[in-house]
């Protein structure tokens, strides 16, 4: 069982949450991976805005990781890497974005959604700087669909499963493969907000963008899924002591 945040982290993760919904609701300044410019600069800002507290609670998880259970940061390197390397295999889609894996399940079924936002982000970064993979300006909105909203929506779904006692390798491949799919759903939705279409407007941009992605993207969601339950089992082979640290040989028994 995970242990409650002490008053300090709440303390922090609360302050952190307010800045954020202030920043949102103050006016713009004039001043999957989605690529440099591509978004409006008012957008790029609420984006960047919206994923502070995830970051702030993620920040929180990784600091009681490394002081509670230090065996366990070879895993959290390890998923780290595995998002950086899966998500690099970019195959081209819709224009100024692309298709690839996200990488995120595996983070999100061992250690919860949120430190999954940190790894995220410095995936991103450098990927970003390094690959010219997506973009320093469309940084928060990339953060927000593949490195916040994927992984929540994978770890609730294994969290689901787990409690409908669906058989535990197709639970991770569902939060593996599912989580990969509404990374680009929630692309698909900040491309429709930035460039909606004249006939139809948000809705009617989103469902094209949806399904200019969905040829590429449904394949690739199916071998991450693939790969996340082979990795899990590897793992569970070779790191057991790693595992229990962080609850999870405990957890399948």
């Amino acid at each position: 069982m995970a242990k409650k945040w002490t008053k300090n982290e709440r303390r922090f993760v609360g302050v952190i949450t307010v800045l954020s919904l202030f920043l949102a609701a103050a006016p713009a300044a004039s001043a999957m991976h989605i690529m440099e410019g591509y978004l409006p600069a008012g957008q790029c800002a609420v984006w960047g805005v919206v994923c502070l507290p995830f970051l702030a609670a993620g920040l929180v998880g990784i600091r009681r990781t490394v002081k509670n259970q230090r065996k366990a940061l070879i895993l959290l390197a390890m998923s780290g890497a595995f998002i950086f390397v899966i998500s690099s295999l970019k195959i081209p889609s819709v224009t100024g974005s692309c298709s690839h894996m996200t990488g995120t399940g595996l983070a999100a079924i061992l250690f919860g959604p949120f430190q999954v936002s940190v790894l995220g982000i410095i995936v991103l970064l450098f990927q970003a700087i390094l690959l010219a993979h997506g973009g320093i300006t469309s940084l928060g909105a990339n953060t927000f669909s593949m490195a916040i909203a994927g992984p929540i929506f994978a770890w609730a779904l294994y969290m689901l499963c787990k409690k409908l006692k669906v058989n535990r390798k197709v639970s991770i491949f569902l939060a593996a493969c599912l989580g990969d799919l509404f990374t680009y759903c929630v692309t698909s939705l900040q491309l429709a907000a930035a460039y909606p279409s004249e006939a139809g407007g948000f809705f009617a941009s989103a469902v094209k963008f949806l399904g200019v992605f969905a040829p590429t993207q449904l394949p690739l969601a199916i071998i991450e899924g693939i790969l996340t339950v082979v990795i899990i089992i590897g793992m569970e082979t070779y790191a057991k002591p790693e595992l229990r640290d962080i609850g999870f040989l405990e957890e399948v028994g």
